[in-house]
Order: C-alpha cells, then sequence, then structure tokens
C-alpha cells in the first residue's frame, strides 16, 4: 500500500492536470469565439511579416476602427531570412484575411503558407520594384576572391559546417531584398501596399489610397535630403557590412568596394579581416557602413587598424511600433550621411 502523503502528491498533480487543460479548453473557446465574431462583424484582419512592413502598413491603415494588423515576428526578430514559422504564427495566419510581405525572397516561408492557406490574400510589397542582385556582391563571390587572393579554403569550409549551405544562400534566391533602406523604394513599396489593400478590401479603398499619399509626402521630404547628400557623396567608395546598406550607396550614388555581409551569427575569419583592410587600403576607402548590432567588433578592429571611419546606420529590421518610427530612424541614418559628406 502505498504511503498517504505519496497517494496526496499524486491526486495534487492530477488535480493541477485537469485544471490546466480545463483552462487552456475554456480560453480556446473564447478565443474561437472572438474570431467568429470579428468575421461576422466586418473587421479585416492583416498580418505582416516583419518590422518595415508593418509600419509601412500601419501608416497605410491609419486610425480605421475596422482593421487590424498584427506582426508576424516581434520587433527584435530583424531580418527574416532564416525565420521559422512558429505554432502561433501558424494560428494567426489561420485567421488572417491579408498577408502584407516584403517579397524579393527573403521570406523564406511563404511557400509553405501559400501551401497550407490558399485562400489567404498576399501582397507583396516590392512586387514590381528594381531590386538590387544579390549576386552583385554575394557572399559566394568574397569567398572565392579571397581564396584566390590568399589561397584559404578553410573560411568556406567554417562557414558552411557551423551554418550549412542553405543558410549561406539565405535561401531568399538572387535578389537583395532590402527595398526600403532607399526611400524611393520604399515609397514604392508603400504604394503597393495600399493597392493591394484597396483591391481586397475595395470598402476602404479611397482610404488606403489618401493615407499612403500622405505618407509618401513625409518619406519624399527624406528622399529630397538625400538628392542633396548625393552631390556631395557620388562616387565616393564605400565599404559595407550588410548587403541592406547596397540601397543606401545606390540612392547616394556611392560605389560599393567591397560587402561583407554580417548578420547574428556571423564569425568572421582571420582571412576576411585582412582582406577588408586590403580593400581599404587599396581603394583608400576611409567610409563604412555598419549595423552596430552585427558589424561593432569588426567595426573596432577596421578603426583601430586603418585610417578609416565605421558609421553605424539603422538598418530598420526592428524598433518600435510607432507610426513615423521608420521617418525618425531613416532621418537619424540621412544625418550620419550628412557627417560624411562634411568631411569631404
Amino acid at each position: 500500500m502505498k504511503p498517504k502523503k505519496k497517494q496526496n502528491k499524486y491526486i495534487f498533480v492530477l488535480i493541477m492536470l485537469l485544471a490546466i487543460a480545463l483552462a487552456g479548453g475554456i480560453f480556446t473557446t473564447a478565443y474561437v469565439r472572438q474570431e467568429e465574431q470579428d468575421k461576422t462583424d466586418g473587421t479585416i484582419k492583416v498580418v505582416t511579416s516583419f518590422y518595415p512592413i508593418y509600419i509601412a502598413t500601419e501608416n497605410v491603415i491609419g486610425n480605421n476602427p475596422n482593421v487590424t494588423v498584427q506582426n508576424l515576428s516581434e520587433p527584435q526578430t530583424g531580418c527574416m531570412h532564416d525565420y521559422q514559422l512558429t505554432p502561433q504564427d501558424m494560428i494567426l495566419l489561420s485567421n488572417a484575411d491579408i498577408f502584407v510581405v516584403n517579397g524579393g525572397g527573403i521570406e523564406g516561408f511563404l511557400t509553405e503558407v501559400a501551401k497550407e492557406y490558399p485562400d489567404l490574400t498576399i501582397i507583396y510589397a516590392t512586387d514590381g520594384l528594381e531590386l538590387l542582385g544579390e549576386e552583385e556582391h554575394s557572399e559566394e563571390e568574397e569567398v572565392h576572391e579571397h581564396e584566390e587572393a590568399h589561397g584559404e579554403e578553410e573560411h568556406t569550409h567554417e562557414y558552411e559546417e557551423a551554418h550549412g549551405e542553405e543558410e549561406h544562400t539565405h535561401e531568399h534566391g538572387e535578389e537583395n531584398a532590402h527595398a526600403w533602406m532607399n526611400t524611393e523604394l520604399y515609397a514604392g513599396m508603400v504604394q503597393n501596399i495600399a493597392e493591394g489593400l484597396s483591391k481586397a478590401d475595395r470598402e476602404r479603398q479611397k482610404t488606403y489610397q489618401e493615407n499612403a499619399v500622405k505618407y509618401c509626402e513625409k518619406i519624399q521630404k527624406l528622399t529630397d535630403q538625400i538628392e542633396e547628400l548625393k552631390k556631395e557623396l557620388s562616387g565616393k567608395d564605400v565599404i559595407i557590412f550588410h548587403e541592406a546598406y547596397e540601397y543606401v550607396a545606390q540612392q547616394y550614388g556611392m560605389h560599393v568596394a567591397y560587402c561583407l555581409d554580417l548578420d547574428e551569427e556571423r564569425q568572421v575569419s582571420a582571412g576576411e579581416v585582412a582582406e577588408v583592410m586590403e580593400q581599404i587600403q587599396d581603394n583608400q576607402v576611409s567610409v563604412v557602413l555598419a549595423e552596430e548590432l552585427y558589424g561593432k567588433s569588426m567595426g573596432d578592429t577596421v578603426e583601430k587598424e586603418g585610417e578609416c571611419k565605421v558609421y553605424y546606420l539603422d538598418s530598420l529590421t526592428r524598433g518600435a511600433y510607432e507610426k513615423d518610427s521608420y521617418l525618425n530612424v531613416m532621418q537619424n541614418n540621412i544625418d550620419l550621411m550628412r557627417e560624411i559628406a562634411g568631411k569631404e
């Protein structure tokens, strides 16, 4: 016969499990009822893939009580290159009417979404926009050039061993999809989102279009500043530590002499450090554009070993959920570029 204390323990555990199951059932039922109510009261549910798309979509939707917008990934997630959908994501998408994505191959999970939810309306923000080719400054080319210059094959082996071949190519095709870093292209993304929402929700078409126009007018003020700075920076050689900054260089008319695409898991080899320093010297580069979260360590090395200044721009893949956050952060980036121009 089991001791009474042990029996009480089993009874307590059983009661707790039953309570958890009951609570889960209650919450699930309440959630389902709320979803059904939303579908019958005319509410449009919009889900966005990640941060810059959320901010653009939020501005297009505006203060409309009958349209909700939720972001698939948290602000701290960053770029979506290797993002894996969670069960919570799948629940969110199963109840969505519209899914707004960046496109350009950056959301590698879209095939899965389209298969699971064939009736879900998907809006591609970069549809029809001229994206930069990823192959122009791909890591594969850099590794090849590095091997030719230094005869080091271990970097390729170590990187692919640590991250896998699929992660190495980021699974997003041959396009650099960070178009939001170019304010002109970002305005085009806003217009695409407005157009997509207008087609999917004819009732609020006028509101979407008007909001998009107002937001694009604000973006244009940023573009005007960039055009002025372009007069000073056009043709200048620059090294970048994130492929997103190819769009910055493009808009300012700068020439990317070398790209070292860093992310949260990227380990830089000694050979790559040597290659960067060689490129700085050979091209007489005085400016490096980097993202502080991923590139600070490499930036410190560059400034310590060479006569080069590293400017840390925000890649706008994470931030506050505020309507003007893109405008404010991009203004900060422009101010840094103005500092570069002032030193010419």
